[in-house]
């Protein structure tokens, strides 16, 4: 269906989460590192990484990075998890300035690294961050895949949303 040159998207679940109880101790699996990154290139890896996971190209999202990073740098937290040098997952925290909220972003895992641990591993440093940084609540915009895993660490679901994309007709 289309409105208007509106398309809609997969339905998700937001899910809030408090910040103190998802900041548990969780390490990544073994041979995978998490760090926090503010690199172009490691955006562009990101990017790649995003293609590949969902079949589409994802190049837009290096850019996307950079300019939210150096917009609001203290507002956007990028993390990257990586195994063998090469990125398996990655993730970002976005600050709600004047609110007491911080949203998780990102999240995608290759295939085969999945049911590893590395997703909720990401979750936890992001939680650790944002507590941190005086946030109390975590916010996701959760797909089917995710929901249950956020669900699992804790995350409260509060209602649903359908995403719109505009297309224009050229």
């Amino acid at each position: 269906m289309s409105l208007a040159g509106f398309e809609p998207e997969e339905t998700e679940t937001v899910v809030i989460g408090d910040v103190a109880e998802l900041a548990a101790d969780t390490e990544p699996p073994h041979g995978v590192t998490i760090r926090e990154t503010t690199a172009r290139k490691d955006f562009e890896r990101i990017a790649h990484m995003e293609s590949e996971v969902w079949g589409k190209d994802w190049s837009w999202l290096a850019e996307d990075l950079a300019s939210r990073r150096a917009t609001s740098p203290g507002d956007v937290v990028v993390l990257i998890a990586e195994a063998d040098g090469k990125v398996v997952s990655a993730a970002w925290l976005v600050g709600m300035p004047g609110t007491e909220f911080g949203g998780l972003w990102g999240g995608s895992t290759r295939q085969q690294w999945r049911g590893r641990g590395i997703y909720r591993a990401l979750v936890t440093r992001r939680a650790q961050i944002a507590l941190g940084r005086g946030m109390k609540y975590l916010v996701v915009d959760a797909s089917a895949d995710s929901r249950p895993i956020l669900q699992r660490l804790g995350f409260q679901k509060v209602t649903t949303t359908t995403p719109w994309v505009w297309s224009p007709r050229v």
